[in-house]
């Protein structure tokens, strides 16, 4: 190897690159206007600390994903329930409840936020129904296969 190489190489040794995170698309995205707006009301049955860890963990997948733990379940309901808006559509979440025999008739209480109320037990009533059975049974009569990890977390 000639001299001028060896310069070269303990220089290129030499030389430090300082360390930098790498910039994902969350870090980018601002969380929802509107979610953060509910976020911020008082007097939720939610805790606000939820809502934001929420939110911050999903604000790359959008409003749809900052308003929940965005798991497959959660996934599937948005996907059957949710409309372009965002906005839960009672009677079809309700008519998959239906569709896999969890039985809503003891919640009526149709005080203020009825709807996110009947939306958080309904989900976790039905969770357990999905995970025993491996299968959501849609309005439509369609079965989505349950992922067998999800299944194992919310299997007792």
């Amino acid at each position: 190897m000639s001299k001028r190489n060896k310069q070269t190489e303990a220089a290129i040794v030499e030389l430090e690159v300082p360390a930098v995170e790498p910039v994902t698309l969350a870090d980018v995205v601002e969380i929802d206007a509107e979610v953060a707006e509910d976020n911020a009301k008082p007097n939720s049955v939610v805790r606000r600390a939820y809502k934001e860890k929420y939110a911050e963990r999903n604000k790359a997948d959008g409003k749809r994903a900052q308003r929940s733990c965005w798991d497959w379940l959660a996934q599937s309901l948005a996907g059957e329930c949710l409309d372009d808006k965002a906005k839960i559509s009672i009677e079809k979440f309700v008519a998959i409840l239906d569709a896999n025999g969890v039985d809503h008739s003891r919640w009526t209480n149709r005080n203020k936020g009825w709807e996110g109320r009947l939306r958080m037990t309904g989900r976790l009533a039905l969770q357990k129904v999905v995970a025993s059975a491996g299968v959501l049974k849609t309005s439509d009569g369609e079965e989505l296969v349950a992922p067998a990890e999800w299944v194992a977390k919310y299997t007792n």
